[in-house]
């Protein structure tokens, strides 16, 4: 195959959204919604992708820093498709081969398609090869007129269509497999005499038919795959298909979804086999979760790297954090970023952790805060402890070292250390280093005052 470049038009601001985003900046199923039809191009196989920008460009722009295949072309006023070509010759003037076209408020596309398409494009040596598909309902789209033996004569937009054109059920998904040279050519002739006023790329199509060009369509047999954005309905009925595949695609690994219409994952998440997603759980980011691992119901880890057989239980929040094999958190416990639980380490109920190294074996059961501090191995961590990192200016970090028991109810005043086989006693505030294999206790002395009677109030 002929080298390959991509087009991908996201100029417009999209006003149905009702935002103050530009539309293909808008989250969907874990990237902005221009990440989707630039991926697309890239795995068909385009070694140079063209963005044509305008609102909000800078945005865009900063998305795609630092990928050198991704070049911009700014289009400021946009006055219709085939000026939003035009707007990008100078960066691909001059290079053969193949231009696919996409939109980038049509994220559904796979890659499969556009290969499947640029295969029969070079094959059949067509100059112009356009994406369609067929819909009961075309109102709306371009309709695509074809004449005996199935090449396209023109494609109609639906306001400029005659009754009988409108009753063509093939339509026009707006990705295009174009000749290079036959592209910038036609580009530059087009006249916007319709009834919009703009200069439509649609009309290539009549221009390569007019000259003797093959211009041919590429039937996709699910519209799901062609279908726009523009709102905020149909962003919703985008994501709930991107995640269908995602949790598809998993499942085929052998990754249990219990109910994978309520399992919400994001494209790049990494998941080992037989593990069980239960239902309303959200994994986004760079998170890897390995096998044999539990995830309860209501969970949310982002940006994790979890090991083999952990069991997340109901509730939890992951952020950013290290977890290691046969490690269990929850329910209902918040590991924060720069979490890291070694082999065998329990987190239960409403315990949180941030930036803390905990060792392996060790537990912290229940209604306890673990921050900036480093827990040796096998150490227990008694109900309601508590790390006092910050005195209002810096963070300050403590240090448990292994087989280390504290009580319920201690509170470690950092910067301190707590030497390894010490028991710290129910109750104590440590403000002082404690030597290894030591009693730590301070308490206020108990006083009681026998005979003692409430007086109660009169009235």
């Amino acid at each position: 195959m002929d080298t390959v470049a991509a087009l991908v038009l996201a100029a417009g601001k999209g006003t149905r959204m009702k935002s103050g985003l530009v539309k293909v900046m808008h989250p969907l199923a874990g990237r902005p919604m221009i990440g989707w039809p630039v991926e697309a191009a890239r795995e068909a196989g385009a070694s140079r992708v063209v963005l044509v920008v305008g609102h909000q460009a800078e945005m865009v722009q900063e998305y795609f820093a630092g990928q050198n295949e991704v070049a911009f072309a700014v289009q400021a006023e946009q006055l219709g498709t085939g000026h939003a070509v035009a707007c990008a010759q100078d960066l691909l003037k001059g290079r053969g081969g193949r231009i696919l076209i996409l939109c980038g408020d049509v994220p559904l596309i796979r890659p499969e398609t556009l290969r499947g398409m640029l295969a029969q494009h070079e094959a059949r040596q067509a100059a112009v090869t356009v994406l369609t598909t067929q819909l009961a309902n075309p109102y709306g789209y371009g309709r695509v007129v074809k004449r005996e033996g199935g090449r396209i004569l023109r494609i109609v937009e639906e306001k400029d269509a005659t009754d009988e054109e409108k009753g063509i059920t093939e339509i026009n998904s707006g990705i295009y497999c174009v000749e290079a040279e036959f592209l910038f050519a036609a580009v530059n002739n087009l006249r916007n005499d319709n009834a919009q006023g703009e200069y439509y790329l649609t009309d290539i199509v009549t221009t390569a038919a007019d000259q003797g060009e093959l211009c041919l369509s590429f039937p996709v047999a699910d519209p799901e795959e062609v279908m726009g954005v523009n709102d905020r309905i149909q962003l919703a009925d985008a994501a709930k298909v991107l995640r269908r595949r995602i949790n598809e695609d998993l499942m085929l690994t052998g990754v249990t979804l219990v109910d994978p219409a309520a399992a919400y994952i994001e494209k790049g998440v990494e998941i080992g086999q037989d593990t069980i997603i239960q239902p309303n759980v959200h994994i986004s980011g760079a998170t890897t979760i390995g096998t044999r691992c539990l995830i309860e119901p209501s969970v949310v880890i982002s940006g994790c790297r979890i090991g083999n057989g952990v069991t997340i239980k109901a509730g939890s929040v992951l952020t950013d954090s290290v977890l290691h094999d046969d490690v269990a958190v929850g329910p209902m416990a918040h590991l924060r970023p720069g979490t890291e639980l070694l082999d065998h380490v329990k987190i239960g109920n409403f315990v949180e952790t941030k930036k803390t190294l905990i060792g392996t074996g060790s537990k912290a059961s229940h209604l306890t805060y673990l921050g900036d501090a480093t827990i040796g191995a096998n150490v227990n961590v008694g109900c309601g402890t508590i790390t006092c990192n910050y005195d209002g200016v810096k963070k300050h970090r403590t240090v448990i070292e292994d087989e280390v028991f504290v009580g319920s109810d201690v509170q470690f005043v950092a910067p301190v250390t707590i030497g390894r086989n010490s028991l710290i006693a129910a109750g104590t505030t440590v403000t002082r280093d404690v030597p290894p294999d030591s009693l730590a206790i301070a308490r206020t002395p108990q006083v009681n005052k026998e005979g003692w009677k409430l007086k109660k109030a009169k009235g």
